[in-house]
């Protein structure tokens, strides 16, 4: 640590953005690691089964640079929790990630994919309806799903509405964004046809709306439980 005055308010707040710099790369690799473990999940199941695959390459491809991206980035400009100052230091040989995080990144990855198969299975029984509105189904439901899981990054002593995830102006920009990216993604034809997309009827838009909300409740009921233990 660098002090350039000799003021004790300048090591606290030093002391202060370090543990934010480091509670945001934490959430930002929980984050993707958890995305990008739903889409490998998601993949697996479709070759295990037998089924056409649910993401195709492209489709990866998008989620990856775009759904995921960009909330990921407003990750990285919170402010920190309220209480960031009244936590014990870490231990010296803490790593980024402890047990309890990969277990909240496979969760969070199960979560998702359990919602994007039935969501794709649903689409898969319609009798009159091609694989390919299956895969945008199962496409739609990811992405929304993973949008809507970064509210899952706010800390467990955070209150439900009142928390750093929710006050952080780019996580709502990013988010605005990604829809408005998903939504091109299935309206212009030109992208429609690149990433292999259907146009969804109202009884898929609802399947997608509803599960894709999935990974969001569960995750803040399971936080609201900590948070109260």
């Amino acid at each position: 640590m660098i002090l350039r005055d000799d003021a004790f308010a300048s090591i606290v707040m030093a002391v202060q953005q370090g543990r934010v710099i480091f509670s945001n790369i934490r959430k930002f690799v929980i984050y993707l690691l958890s995305c990008n473990l739903s889409e490998v999940l998601v993949v697996t199941l479709s070759i295990l089964m037998g089924l056409p695959l649910a993401l195709l390459p492209l489709q990866i491809l998008f989620l990856n640079l775009v759904t995921d991206v960009f909330p990921a980035l407003a990750l990285g400009f919170g402010k920190g929790d309220s209480e960031i100052l009244h936590r014990p230091p870490r231990p010296k040989n803490e790593g980024l990630l402890q047990p309890r995080h990969w277990q909240a990144i496979v969760g969070y990855a199960l979560l998702m994919t359990a919602s994007v198969y039935t969501a794709y299975l649903w689409a898969l029984a319609q009798p009159d309806k091609a694989p390919q509105y299956a895969g945008t189904v199962a496409f739609m439901t990811l992405a929304t799903g993973q949008l809507w899981h970064v509210f899952n990054m706010r800390s467990r002593k955070a209150a439900l509405f009142r928390n750093q995830v929710m006050a952080n102006i780019y996580i709502w920009l990013a988010i605005v964004l990604c829809l408005g990216l998903l939504a091109a993604a299935s309206l212009v034809p030109t992208l429609r046809s690149v990433l292999s997309l259907s146009l969804l009827d109202l009884s898929g838009l609802q399947v997608v709306l509803g599960l894709g909300l999935v990974p969001l409740i569960v995750g803040q009921i399971a936080k609201q439980l900590a948070r109260q233990r």
